[in-house]
């Protein structure tokens, strides 16, 4: 803030004030286009800011950048001398809401904020909190329904609803969700984060600049309306106007707040917050301008701070999209289930032209940082992201047009691939099943977005439930990988047991060779081939563990993720019918089989009930084991210990890890850890079967992959030391 009141006043004493690169106000920098500058006033102290500072102005622009593109970024110091603000009349306190909590009717509220023509926060009127608000939400609308109304359970209050909403504050100032900030006139930029605005009906607002005489120069309005998209779409329409009332051309930018930090819903295990842009390419590469991307246009916001906190606040363009003259189309903001962007209006009021490009009204997306949100645990800023509009000329009596979609709704694929104008503009490249940070890579986002749609075919065309279409999963998943987990697993059982066979053989070479390790190696290698037993064969019946670990992971991202699982119970909520039980009531949740009256917060997780399905996977992971291992007689000593200590970790250590995960994948891994118990077994039985009818060994030629390459290792080494032998006798 220093910073800030140091370089206005330089600016305010200076004897010739030149044009200045403005990002929103409060921070200035020269400018190689000139403007009128107001007289230079008596030295005095810096004054107060009115509006909340933007962010440092970008870097000059490319040689690749359009004329446009050069002179947006040009702006003098607002000047009160020059212009004023003011209402059209006398504007009420609390602007009047649109929309309603009645899902019959709309999909959301929207409550305004008393100032700068911002939206307070969006009710949704069909989505909660917590799935305990949502089972007494629709137990009261279906008692109501059927004429039960004095049966009917009370309907939760409205701050149990689900609200998208902004949080935490920039220097001192709340900001309300696509906020004015400030427009520029012919360079000169003038604040509009105010009170200045009327509301003419609810949900539009003017505001009237004046000249210096006191004559209208610009009408700037802006009218939120709710769209009734085919579908059942949740889109706003933000139309923004600057019309001009003098007498001369006029040459104006429009800079305001764009979607940035939504709310993060309470114990959340991570911050999965992201910034995401569709964009179009060059007219060179796309001359119909026809296929909006968005695969490699995603930032963490965990990097955006840290790019904001490193003085880079440009996220839309970066230089490479600079460079290769990428045209914007949709810009948003996402938390785990919900989204909040701007987007191009596809069809022109005139009918007939189709144009998917945001970039005649957004030019440049940049960020600045707030205050910590107070639901934040980590304490981190508050995000805030800026657009600002290309300059733009208008002549009098005309009206430059910088309206712009809203969409403000779930992260639904269903909704966003299959609706208009989403499914137009791709904007399904919102979602994204991916935990972020260093787990970007091992969550397998294309694996994820197949087992997504395979799960909404078994729950919408076969099972008709989350949980048995989990289940349902597990049978097909443990089908495909049947015949190597068969192979596998006969494959181990076999060796275990010629392993067991042969401890007596390799305790006497241990006891002849134990002083000669390269020959105790030979030896052992040479029993080995023998008696036909590769020796590192038992890994392979881990492999289907193997196998499945990347399912479990895409699993968890899908389940963490995915908003056709959020508060969905399992089993058709059979336990939800005692008595409001929540156990299984939130399959993208924990299980909750015993909730706590308080929550504990522990180092891996916040423990706020007693989870029963962890703590059976514990058990069946202990009976799987007793399958899966190999018989401790064939073990030494440190490899019992060894096996001892992977037991617990395996069995105490992986369900302590999951205590917090959904319970979703929890019941997924403890499903098909039952169906491999029941494989084991069953493997068991036919070892058994073929040791009595033993069959002659196969030949060496179809030993195992990894027993060949064992072979060839020992091989290498005994090639190796004779080479070496022959070298001493010479």
């Amino acid at each position: 803030m220093k910073r800030i009141l140091l370089t206005m006043a330089i600016v305010l004493l200076a004897s010739s004030v030149a044009a200045v690169t403005i990002l929103g106000p409060g921070r200035t920098q020269p400018s190689t286009k000139q403007a009128p500058a107001p007289p230079a006033p008596a030295p005095a102290p810096a004054p107060t800011p009115t509006t909340p500072p933007a962010p440092a102005p970008a870097p000059a622009p490319t040689a690749a950048a359009t004329p446009a593109a050069k002179s947006a970024d040009t702006a003098a110091p607002n000047s009160k001398a020059k212009y004023a603000v003011r209402p059209p009349l006398s504007a009420p306190i609390r602007p009047d809401s649109i929309g309603s909590l009645d899902p019959a009717q709309h999909r959301f509220r929207i409550d305004f904020a008393p100032t700068s023509a911002g939206i307070d926060r969006i009710i949704f009127s069909e989505f909660w909190v917590n799935a305990q608000d949502r089972i007494a939400a629709e137990r009261h609308a279906a008692a109501v329904a059927g004429g039960s109304l004095g049966e009917a359970p009370p309907m939760p209050p409205i701050e149990s609803r689900y609200q998208l909403q902004s949080e935490g504050k920039l220097s001192g100032f709340s900001v309300p969700l696509l906020a004015m900030h400030s427009i520029i006139i012919d360079g000169v930029r003038v604040d509009l984060f105010s009170k200045a605005w009327m509301q003419s009906q609810p949900g539009e607002f003017v505001a009237i600049i004046d000249d210096a005489q006191g004559q209208s120069v610009l009408r700037v309005k802006r009218a939120y309306s709710i769209v009734a998209a085919a579908g059942g779409g949740f889109d706003l329409r933000l139309q923004q106007g600057v019309e001009n009332l003098s007498g001369i051309p006029r040459q104006v930018q429009i800079i305001h707040y764009a979607p940035s930090d939504l709310a993060r819903s309470p114990n959340e295990m991570m911050d999965i917050r992201r910034l995401k842009f569709g964009y179009l390419l060059s007219t060179r590469r796309d001359p119909a301008q026809a296929s909006v991307l968005s695969n490699d246009a995603m930032l963490e916001r965990a990097d955006v701070v840290k790019s904001v906190q490193a003085g880079r606040f440009d996220v839309w363009p970066n230089e490479q999209q600079r460079a290769e003259e990428h045209n914007l189309s949709w810009f948003g903001a996402t938390n785990r289930y919900f989204a909040l962007a701007l987007h191009a209006l596809p069809a022109s009021e005139g009918g007939g032209t189709v144009s998917k490009s945001l970039a005649p009204v957004v030019e440049v997306v940049r960020a600045q940082l707030g205050s910590p949100a107070p639901s934040d645990p980590t304490g981190a800023p508050s995000l805030f992201a800026i657009v600002q509009s290309p300059l733009t000329d208008v002549q009098p009596g005309a009206t430059a047009d910088f309206s712009v979609g809203v969409f403000a709704g779930p992260l639904d694929r269903n909704l966003l691939a299959t609706t208009a104008p989403y499914s137009l503009l791709e904007m399904v490249g919102l979602i994204a099943y991916s935990l972020g940070g260093c787990c970007s890579w091992c969550t397998f986002a294309w694996l994820a977005n197949i087992l997504v749609s395979f799960l909404g075919l078994l729950h919408g065309y076969l099972v008709f439930d989350w949980g048995l279409a989990i289940i349902a999963l597990v049978i097909v998943v443990r089908l495909l990988l049947h015949p190597i987990s068969k192979k596998s697993q006969v494959q181990m059982q076999r060796i275990s047991k010629g392993m067991a066979a042969l401890k007596p053989e390799l305790d006497a070479l241990k006891a002849r060779y134990g002083d000669d390790p390269k020959r105790m190696q030979q030896e052992q290698f040479r029993l080995y081939r023998e008696k036909n037993i590769n020796p590192v064969g038992c890994l392979g019946g881990f492999l289907p563990t193997f196998l499945q670990m990347p399912i479990w992971m895409a699993l968890y991202a899908v389940l963490y993720l995915a908003f056709e699982l959020r508060q969905q119970p399992a089993f058709f909520g059979v336990f939800q019918l005692f008595g409001g039980w929540e156990f299984l009531g939130d399959l993208s949740a924990q299980d909750r089989f015993i909730p706590l009256p308080t929550s504990v917060n522990l180092f891996l997780f916040t423990l706020s009930s007693i989870n029963i399905i962890p703590l059976l996977m514990g058990g069946v992971f202990y009976v799987q084991q007793k399958y899966m291992a190999p018989p401790q007689t064939q073990l030494s000593p440190e490899q019992a210990q060894q096996q001892k200590m992977m037991r617990v970790m395996t069995v105490v250590m992986f369900p302590l890890m999951l205590y917090a995960a959904p319970s979703g994948l929890t019941l997924y891994i403890m499903t098909s850890t039952l169906i491999g118990i029941w494989e084991s077994k069953m493997v068991r039985r036919q070892v058994e079967e073929e040791e009595r009818n033993p069959t002659p060994p196969k030949p060496s030629k179809t030993r195992d992959a990894l027993g060949r390459l064992y072979e060839k290792a020992m091989e290498r080494a005994q090639e190796k030391q004779q080479r070496s032998k022959k070298f001493k006798d010479r």
